[in-house]
């Protein structure tokens, strides 16, 4: 009987957000497999005793960044971890875009502005609509939206997530999300799982540290060919990508009507199976081959 962990967070006092998590853990051991849900920062896991263990829900994360992937080192060394350790820490900090784009994958326009970086607050646009928010950063923690004319507020933004050591990104707020949402492409197992849509995260005018719901209006998706390509190309980019077990590409249209890669995410995306029923044996399928292959 193959022994999978399920790798979560500690979300108390507050009750979890991952709705798959309960559904995954009871279709794993219909299959016949032992399935934990463990949190990732917990001293006590065994997880040399698992086959396998899945990020799941790690969704504190993204405040713990180091420590995050110092622990995915350490798992991963004790069993097999998916995503690798490899993986996560590449994927942490969202400079990989910028690695996207360089392999010729359309990207959405970014630009970095790290801490130490000499008036930083001279690279914000005064032209256009943008976005700022952290490289390393989920659930649109610390975004925000700019017109050009809230220069001082974004300029406010930058130096506080600089007074916490973050890396900015600054973005063109891309249009098209206001009438196309933003499309999640699943993979698991190196095959499409499903797709979905949801509307725009930022309203105008909505504060950097404000509450946000992280998926709002989503919907199921049928993806286009364009979409798929993108999505197919951007996986292909991805280094140690032959070990990928689950990735999600999100995608928006730039202003030439094309897919761009707005996100690309290996960690812990949300799967959405309350969304996609049908997909949860698929999923369960591809984590038991991944628990039971030598």
């Amino acid at each position: 009987m193959p022994r999978v962990a399920l790798v979560t967070y500690d979300p108390r006092p507050l009750p979890s957000k991952d709705r798959d998590l309960p559904v995954l853990r009871a279709a794993l051991e219909a299959a016949g497999a032992e399935a934990d849900v463990v949190c990732w920062d917990d001293a006590g896991a065994d997880w040399a005793s698992y086959d396998l263990a899945v990020i799941r829900s790690t969704w504190d994360y993204s405040w713990r960044a180091a420590e995050f992937t110092e622990w995915a080192q350490r798992c991963g060394k004790l069993t097999r971890l998916a995503n690798p350790a490899a993986v996560v820490r590449w994927n942490t900090d969202k400079r990989y875009l910028g690695e996207l784009a360089a392999a010729g994958v359309p990207t959405v326009p970014t630009r970095y502005l790290a801490p130490d970086d000499a008036d930083a607050a001279a690279g914000l646009p005064g032209d256009h609509e943008y976005v700022v928010k952290p490289a390393s950063g989920a659930g649109a923690r610390y975004a925000a939206r700019y017109t050009p004319d809230r220069r001082e507020e974004a300029a406010a933004h930058l130096a506080r997530m600089h007074a916490e050591g973050l890396t900015a990104m600054v973005q063109p707020y891309m249009r098209s999300i206001d009438e196309g949402g933003e499309r999640a492409l699943q993979f698991f197992g190196g095959r499409l799982l499903h797709a979905s849509r949801k509307r725009a995260v930022l309203a105008p005018d909505t504060a950097f540290d404000a509450e946000k719901v992280a998926h709002p209006g989503l919907e199921v998706w049928a993806p286009t060919p364009a979409e798929l390509a993108v999505a197919r190309r951007a996986l292909a980019a991805v280094p140690e990508a032959p070990e990928l077990l689950y990735a999600r590409v999100d995608l928006v249209d730039g202003d030439d009507g094309e897919p761009r890669v707005m996100e690309l995410e290996l960690v812990e995306p949300n799967l959405f199976l309350f969304l996609h029923p049908d997909s949860v044996a698929a999923v369960v399928t591809a984590i038991l081959t991944a628990a039971t292959t030598p």
